[in-house]
């Protein structure tokens, strides 16, 4: 039976509730952004006492199905202003569905600046003083509470960058190894967990049962079939394996997409050096690992494990956008200099993307040379200081182009940019513009059809059928990220129908719902419709929070340096706002 956890910082007490009848079918995505919408004031301050944190496991978390360990994590973003719901790997999803916590809401506000801990056990719920844990990084904070805790337990905490509340904040989930690789990266939601003062959340499912499933051979039945269908596509069973996501750097720089220069052009003359195949080669060399999942059950694994030089560990979950942010973008070449700045992200507790959109907006102010690793990397060091150049890049792009009077600042409702340029990837770019995450390509993957040529194909660079694209794929995209499920299922999915129907079949025979006949015996079972109107659903819930909060259409555009021709497709951003607003309207 799962409950709501509430964990109130204001006098550092719990208490469990029922979970609403309106509530049962909701879990991730869904869940986050329904309570957010019914419980916090669009309009307040989202370091206030009013917003609330909430960690929600997905519908399939914790139930033997391939790559349904993605936990949400959802809020009023400081970065944006608006809604947030930001994904993570991990360890913390799978426990706290074990233990029966269908989502945790992390709210008030201590009066004091003390830090707390909370631990949940199948025995109970304890806070604990967290003084001793603050100023630590995510890597000595997590390797001190394993020795504490014990090996395996989910730790989900924030590190220098949250507890100064700085607007590019994430929030770090310990990996199946107890670093700190994976992160609910985008939105500053570290900013609000340290507003909270709630150092670290450990989780620890000893002594539990197997996650009840009330038809098991039906659920043994699907998820073998969606195990199969996920490792027999060519991108989550061969590519992403063999070079992780980071496969993507010489693909979309092939296409004349990847951003260069701070979407300057749109391939970058290095490529190769920071490509995933060049990656996996100094992997290999160095001994180190070019394929682990970032949480149990996941057969894609795309994850790996980079050491430098020397053969010691650097940095673990080194992915495509970081790779793009802090190179391509930034013009800087060496993976091992990425590296390290990847690692100082992981340990205070930075979005990769925003930071490697900070930097360059460093760089087109002229504070730092472009390409200069040594220069970014004593940089980023400082956000752990209390230099101020380390509380400008900290806030992320829009905050550092206001700090250096720059107007050449890739965001979208205050969120930095990912890696694809929108000219020549334009179903990106339209998801870009009208999410109501802001800038954020995981809301409506458009690359997977134009770019990977998934669902036969589409056309990066024409605006023909890309706003049907993005609508089509934000819908499906909520939907998804409400079941716990990794985004890059989509490719099989995209590509096979019968991928979609074992995700609503091993849903089904989760939770018993099913139809025999006109009797009904649990409940309706879902359909295809019924994934499609919860996704929606997902949609208007965030939208309407945004208009709330004082979003209009004016916030769903992109920057006008867009209108410049980019290289070498010599494309521009070409839709009208009309066309723009038709990705979402009626939501």
């Amino acid at each position: 039976m799962s409950r709501i956890l509430r964990l109130n910082m204001a006098d550092r007490s719990f208490r469990w509730e029922e979970v609403k009848p309106e509530w049962q079918g909701l879990g991730g995505r869904a869940l986050t952004s329904r309570i957010i919408r019914e419980e916090v004031p669009p309009t307040c301050h989202p370091l206030s006492g009013d917003n609330k944190l909430v960690v929600a496991p997905g519908l399939l978390t914790g139930a033997p199905a391939a790559n349904a360990g993605r936990i949400s994590v959802g809020g009023k973003s400081p970065l944006t202003g608006g809604i947030k719901e930001s994904n993570s790997g991990g360890l913390v999803s799978i426990k706290l569905a074990r233990l029966g916590v269908k989502a945790v809401v992390v709210e008030g506000r201590p009066q004091d600046e003390a830090f707390s801990l909370v631990r949940i056990t199948k025995d109970g719920v304890e806070f604990l003083p967290g003084d001793d844990y603050a100023g630590l990084g995510n890597y000595d904070t997590m390797a001190r509470l394993w020795e504490r805790f014990g090996k395996g337990v989910g730790v989900m905490s924030i590190g220098q960058a949250g507890e100064k509340r700085l607007a590019g904040a994430s929030i770090h989930f310990s990996d199946p190894a107890g670093r700190p690789g994976r992160a609910a990266g985008r939105g500053g939601l570290g900013a609000l967990m340290g507003s909270k003062k709630l150092k670290a959340l450990v989780v620890d499912d000893t002594g539990t049962d197997p996650i009840r499933l009330a038809d098991p051979e039906k659920f043994k039945t699907a998820a073998r079939k969606w195990a199969k269908y996920l490792m027999d596509h060519p991108v989550s069973g061969q590519a992403l394996p063999a070079y992780g996501t980071a496969v993507l750097i010489n693909i979309v720089n092939e296409a004349g997409a990847l951003p260069t220069k701070n979407f300057r052009e749109g391939r970058f003359e290095f490529a190769e050096d920071i490509s995933g195949e060049h990656m996996a080669e100094l992997i290999k060399a160095r001994g180190g690992k070019t394929k682990e999942g970032c949480h149990p059950g996941c057969v894609i694994q795309c994850s790996q494990t980079y050491h430098d030089k020397e053969g010691k560990y650097l940095t673990s979950g080194f992915e495509y956008e970081t790779i793009w942010a802090l190179g391509a973008n930034t013009l800087i070449r060496h993976l091992d200099e990425i590296a390290i700045i990847d690692r100082l992200c992981d340990d205070y507790g930075l979005d990769t993307i925003e930071m490697g959109c900070a930097l360059g907006v460093l760089m087109e102010g002229g504070v730092i040379p472009w390409g200069s690793g040594p220069a970014a990397i004593e940089m980023v060091r400082k956000v752990a200081t209390d230099d101020p150049w380390g509380r400008i890049i900290g806030n992320g792009a829009a905050f550092t182009g206001q700090a250096l009077g720059v107007d050449r600042v890739p965001v979208v409702k205050r969120q930095g940019l990912p890696a694809y340029d929108p000219r020549a990837e334009k179903g990106v770019g339209l998801t870009y513009a009208t999410s109501p995450m802001g800038a954020d390509h995981t809301a409506g993957y458009g690359v997977a059809v134009n770019i990977l040529g998934c669902a036969g194909g589409g056309n990066p660079l024409k605006k023909e059928g890309n706003i049907e694209l993005s609508r089509n794929l934000q819908i499906a995209t909520a939907a998804i990220d409400s079941t716990g499920l990794c985004l890059f299922v989509a490719f099989a999915v995209l590509d096979n129908p019968d991928a979609l129907q074992c995700i609503i079949d091993m849903i089904n025979a989760r939770y018993g719902l099913s139809l025999t006949g006109d009797d009904v015996r649990y409940g309706l079972s879902l359909t295809g419709d019924d994934v499609t109107a919860l996704g929606s659903q997902v949609l208007r819930d965030e939208r309407s929070f945004n208009r709330d909060a004082g979003f209009t259409l004016a916030q769903d555009r992109l920057p006008g340096f867009f209108k410049e021709i980019l290289k070498p497709h010599n494309v521009t951003w070409d839709f009208t706002d009309e066309e723009v607003d038709q990705v979402l309207s009626g939501f």
